[in-house]
């Protein structure tokens, strides 16, 4: 597994980075998917003091797992972060093993081949089109749109992704119903599914 390292506002130093090749290396023998580790830290203002926030992102063939922590110091943020990380792959193998009756037998995960975006052609005039409203140079609202490709996944799946990402819900594609649909967390370790239906 590749491991990059990269600080923003602060100094990644030898020491750290045995640290967090040590630590990444206990990954190895339980995540065999992983293409790439990606740890990233970047000092915050808190009040009037400064913290460190410290965020590590597993790439490759699977799921994308991500877990973050902040600490005073950027040592104990990592291993708050990989402590985190570690828990979420355990409760994604264990959810897997309970929830065996969502799987279907035989179902392999579907190839995610990457599809690039369509070319956008810049208007003449500074016209701005965010979710279906257009604003004319710099409007009164902060509106933040992201594209993600993604291949129709089975509710299982969904639930994988959601607990590795470690979001309260997840935005997918029904394999079975081609339907738009969110799996979210609810009380209990429970979770519901919304499926959206057009109207003829």
């Amino acid at each position: 597994m590749d491991v990059t390292i990269t600080g923003r506002r602060i100094q990644v130093t030898d020491s750290f980075r045995e640290q967090v090749a040590k630590r990444m290396a206990e990954l190895d023998s339980r995540v065999d998917k992983v293409i790439r580790a990606e740890v990233h830290a970047q000092a915050e203002a808190r009040g009037s003091s400064e913290v460190v926030r410290v965020e590590i992102t597993l790439i490759g063939k699977g799921p994308v797992v991500r877990a973050e922590a902040i600490a005073d110091e950027k040592s104990q943020a990592f291993d708050e972060a990989f402590d985190h990380l570690k828990t979420r792959l355990h409760k994604a193998q264990d959810r897997r093993r309970t929830h065996r009756n969502l799987r279907k037998v035989g179902f392999a995960e579907p190839a995610v081949e990457p599809v690039a975006p369509p070319p956008v052609e810049e208007p003449s005039v500074v016209v701005k089109r965010i979710a279906g409203l257009e604003i004319q140079g710099d409007g009164p609202m902060v509106v933040r749109e992201k594209f993600f490709w993604s291949a129709p996944l089975t509710l299982a799946q969904a639930l994988d992704e959601m607990e590795l990402v470690g979001h309260d819900f997840f935005l997918y594609v029904d394999a079975d119903t081609m339907l738009p649909s969110v799996v979210y967390r609810r009380k209990a370790y429970d979770y519901g599914v919304i499926h959206l239906r057009l109207t003829q």
